[in-house]
């Protein structure tokens, strides 16, 4: 056994016998170190074992910690540290898909044909012959005021006062997602992710050096309630970063009873959450799911959204409801994207002031249902008994439960020879306990091509359980 492991296990019987107890600061490094004998990094590699462990947290500047210990703990709750590695992962990956002879199964974004509405790109040439419309619009932070005041009313209909003041507008969902981080957290702050999520929520930890703690996944709920409360009761967790409408890339979203639960906890133990719900349009249902914020009673969710999924990716304008972080978020914004083009928000606000943009959406939920219905359909009578399609009836997106014994990174591999392209789940999870599912954009016509696609997919599957 190594010096470190050694004196972990010492340590670590300290704490389980109560001789330290929860939230007690440990001796820093320096004198762990006088005090055993031990080297510096020896002792640092045994405070980081603990800590990986759940058995004790660091705060910046201040040391370490005990953390609080239970005698039932679950787990799948895992402490990532401050060592996420995933960003060249998700760099190789996009570049893959850049290729024009792609079939894009893997890609995040809804097939462009049924995006860009007529309506928009008419409002965009007329802007365009208009000169002094938007030259002399203010492009800073925070964006055009008669844009935020539509979001605002889109908030309203809901049952979410809100103030244009409230809104920021940014750079697309993920450029709203990395701002409020930014006013959240200081570099080696934790926050709270769920176990398997959009990628882009890894980057922002890797960028800004977050130590993350994951939670699983509810097979019935999407979120793991019990976890998630135990979670913020064992480390000091600043924020929560969670997607619960039109979860990406499973699909699920999380009923409002469970919603209630996740607004009384934030209150109680004082903890912020940022709502990453760039899918909240993509409902197939008769009414909207609820956001977060529509259940905080205390300012403790910044909600993310924007209508790059629903517009087409072209058109990068995103929000943040930001309530009293706004005037920070508008200062780290200056300094970053600066600001949003004024071009496409005038359009945007031509756009939005017309019933033009509710009938687009009427038209896209309804293609989209039918095409993923089709495509679960398909998998569901052609992929082998071994594995399985999970659907919810919402967005875009199909996740294939394949064989455990099976790496989907490899089978995305061997589908890039084919020009093929889907999303292997080490994308979304980095704890590499969960690399059998795959992601299936289901937003494209069930033409030949496509049809084609998926019986090499097939192929490829059922060739790798047969070996």
């Amino acid at each position: 056994m190594y010096k470190s492991e050694q004196l972990a296990h010492s340590l670590k019987q300290l704490i389980e016998n109560s001789t330290w107890r929860a939230h007690e600061k440990l001796p820093s490094l320096r004198q762990q170190a006088e005090q055993s004998g031990l080297s510096l990094i020896t002792v640092m590699n045994a405070y980081q074992e603990l800590e990986a462990q759940g058995l004790i947290y660091s705060k910046a500047k201040s040391g370490y910690f005990v953390a609080e210990q239970h005698s039932t703990r679950l787990n799948p709750v895992l402490a990532i540290n401050d060592k996420i590695e995933i960003n060249s992962i998700v760099f190789k990956y996009l570049k893959s898909l850049q290729s024009e002879f792609i079939i894009p199964l893997g890609s995040a974004f809804p097939n462009s044909q049924l995006l860009y509405s007529p309506k928009l790109i008419q409002s965009l040439g007329q802007l365009a012959r208009q000169r002094r419309s938007y030259e002399q619009t203010p492009s800073l932070p925070p964006g055009n005021y008669a844009l935020r005041k539509i979001i605002a009313q889109r908030y309203a209909m809901q049952g979410i006062p809100t103030d244009p003041s409230d809104i920021v507008i940014t750079s697309g969902g993920l450029d709203a997602l990395n701002l409020s981080l930014q006013a959240l957290t200081q570099t080696g702050d934790y926050i709270l992710l769920q176990q398997t999520i959009f990628y882009g929520a890894w980057q922002a930890a890797e960028r800004l050096g977050l130590k993350v703690i994951t939670i699983p996944e509810h097979p019935e709920h999407g979120i793991d309630l019990a976890a998630f409360e135990q979670a913020i009761l064992k480390y000091p967790i600043k924020v929560c970063l969670l997607m619960l409408n039109s979860h990406n890339p499973i699909g699920f979203t999380v009923s409002d009873e469970i919603k209630l639960k996740i607004a009384k906890l934030l209150n109680q133990y004082q903890i912020y959450l940022i709502e990453d719900d760039v899918y909240e349009e993509l409902y197939y249902d008769q009414k909207k799911p609820l956001s977060m914020k529509y259940f905080d009673q205390q300012n403790w969710v910044l909600h993310c959204s924007s209508f790059s999924k629903t517009l087409g990716a072209g058109f990068r304008i995103g929000w943040v409801y930001a309530g009293k972080f706004s005037e920070n978020i508008q200062h780290i914004q200056l300094m970053s994207t600066l600001s949003v083009n004024p071009f496409i928000q005038n359009a945007l606000v031509e756009y939005l002031s017309h019933r033009h943009y509710e009938k687009h959406l009427k038209t896209l939920r309804s293609t989209l249902q039918r095409y993923k219905k089709q495509y679960f359909n398909y998998f569901k009578s052609h992929l082998p008994e071994q594995c399985k399609t999970i659907y919810y009836p919402s967005g875009y997106f199909l996740w294939i439960e394949l064989p455990e014994y099976m790496d989907s990174e490899l089978i995305y591999q061997q589908l890039l020879q084919h020009n093929i392209s889907v999303a292997p789940s080490n994308l979304f999870n980095i704890t590499n306990q969960q690399n059998h599912f795959i992601r299936i954009n289901c937003s494209f016509e069930m033409n030949e091509k496509i049809q084609n696609a998926l019986d090499k997919l097939i192929e490829i599957v059922k060739i790798n359980i047969n070996q």
